[in-house]
Parts: structure tokens; sequence; C-alpha cells
């Protein structure tokens, strides 16, 4: 980098600092931490949180590659390093056991996620465009209260809503998953954060100046531009969803969703530990096949967004 445009961008000072640099061998743009490459350091941590990160699905298959007999000699450490084809024989009783259908269980907890997660995204970014972007009486107190809403244990309003739940007649239905979740106070706090640096009042203004309404300026203008910010939200919702298991088990009877497939895999009296750790990794995979799929393009889009932003 070139003295003479540190002094136009930077000032005399900066430029005088820079010679001086290059003149002990270090130029500036040599010291710049964005040409730098990561050290060991960094490569040691990032390896770090890898294992750690991919150590519990690691264990469930290993588990699951095991007999009850093999894990308990085990004495908590690992039966063996690589999985058997034990493994599939469990994947297979899983798959075929007649205590409930797992494919049914799959397509409900598909369902709930998918739908869950596409509307948290279009309510929480509507609200958080209204929030963010337009003037009207009472607003910071109504979104005061919604953000108060999140201290708030979800524990505490599980007896209120499942006499909501039960009065509806939606006990036992995937309603009763999927209308509590339509939208949620983290949803309109994240994208009332996102809108407020990343949208400029001029695209809304310049859409009201060419006639355009508010729904059409927020399909149009504001839905386009929270993209980076919807994607990370729908894919925590969705892994949120796909994960939850206590509502779940309190308001559903016969219908299953895919982490409440594993308590039934245990006997009453007896239980196969390695064929409940199979159902563990089976619970978990989907949502690894997902992030496999997603992460790409879900970091190019926080990235694209920070970068506009």
């Amino acid at each position: 980098m070139s003295t003479g445009f540190i002094e136009n961008t930077a000032g005399r000072s900066a430029a005088k600092f820079a010679k001086k640099r290059a003149a002990r061998g270090r130029p500036v743009g040599a010291g710049n931490p964005t040409s730098r490459r990561p050290g060991w350091v960094s490569y040691a941590l990032l390896v770090v949180v890898f294992v750690v990160s991919v150590f519990p699905l690691y264990a469930a298959a290993i588990y699951g590659s095991s007999t009850t007999t093999e894990i308990t000699r085990a004495f908590g450490s690992l039966p063996r390093w690589l999985p058997t084809m034990r493994l599939l024989e469990n994947f297979g009783q899983v798959f075929s056991s007649e205590q409930f259908s797992f494919w049914i269980a799959f397509g409900n907890s598909v369902l709930v996620a998918v739908i869950v997660s596409a509307s948290v995204v279009f309510f929480s970014t509507l609200a958080g465009f209204s929030f963010s972007k337009l003037r009207f009486r009472g607003r910071q107190a109504l979104y005061v209260t919604v953000i108060a809403t999140m201290v708030i244990p979800a524990q505490v309003g599980t007896i209120p809503l499942f006499v909501m739940m039960n009065e509806f007649g939606w006990i036992d239905s995937l309603l009763a998953l999927i209308v509590p979740g339509l939208v949620g106070a983290f949803g309109v706090f994240w994208m009332t954060q996102y809108l407020q640096e990343a949208l400029p009042y001029e695209l809304i203004e310049a859409a009201r100046v060419d006639g355009a309404s508010m729904i059409r300026t927020f399909w149009s203008i504001a839905l386009p531009s929270a993209r980076p910010a919807a994607a990370t939200l729908a894919l925590f919702t969705f892994i949120g969803s796909w994960n939850s298991f206590f509502w779940p088990s309190v308001v559903m009877r016969s219908q299953l969703t895919m982490p409440l497939v594993v308590p039934q895999l245990r006997g009453a009296f007896t239980s196969d530990t390695g064929l409940v750790m199979a159902g563990v990794f089976l619970v978990a995979a989907p949502l690894l096949l997902v992030l496999l799929l997603a992460g790409k393009q879900l970091v190019s889009g926080v990235m694209a967004g920070a970068v506009k932003g």
C-alpha cells in the first residue's frame, strides 16, 4: 500500500507511520489482518471446536454399534473406535418397530419444523419491519413488551397453554405443535435489529413515491433485504422445532415426532442401549444433513448481508 494513498485517506500522521514501518522492513500492507493467513493456533482451536461438536454424534454411532453388555463392560468409555454392521441392524429395527412408525414420526417432524420456520421468518420480518422503520403510537412500549416475554420460562405457560389446546380439541394433534410456535419474541428482536441497520429509509421512501403500498414495500423491499438474517433465523428455528421434546411429550399421545421416538425404544423392564443410541443417531442425522446442504448458502448470505450493511 503506497504512502500517498494512506496520506490521502488517513492523513499525514498515518503516512509518516507507514514510512517508518516500511523503513524497518514491515510495510503496512503486510501487517493487514485481512491479508494474513491464520496461524497454527487458529487451526488448533478450530480442530478442538470441531472435535467437541462432532463427538456426541460419533459416540452415538459407536454405542449404537455395540451391545448392552459391551457398553456396560466399557465402564463409561467407548467400546470400540469404529462403527460396525450392528449399527445398520439397529437402524433396521428402528425402521421396522411395531411400537411406532418411524416414517410417520419423521414426516410429522418435517411438517411441523417447515411450517413453524416459514411462519416465524415471515411474521418476525413483518414485525421487525414495523418496529424498525415505521412510526406509530406505542411502538416502543409494544416492542419492549414483546422483548420482555423472552425472560419468562416456557414452562410457566405450559399449564394454561395445555388448557387452551384441550379446549380447542387439539390434544394429540399437530396443530398443538404448530400454532403456539408460529411467531416468537426472539425472531422479532432478531429481525428488528437487522432491518434497523440493513434497510435504508431512502429505499422505503423511493418505493412510496413510486406508489407502492406498505405491504408492497414490505414484500418487494424489506423481505429481500432481510434474506441473510431470515436464512439464519429459519435454520435456528428449524433446529429448535426439530429438537423440541418437552411440549410434544405433553400434548401428543398416539402421534410422535422424532425426539419422541427415542423413549419408545426403551422397554418396560429392560433397555437395549445400543438400539436406543441408534435411534438417537437417526434423530440427529437429518439435522446434520440440513447443515451440510444449507451451511454454505447460509454463511455466504450472512457475509453478503454484512458487507452490504
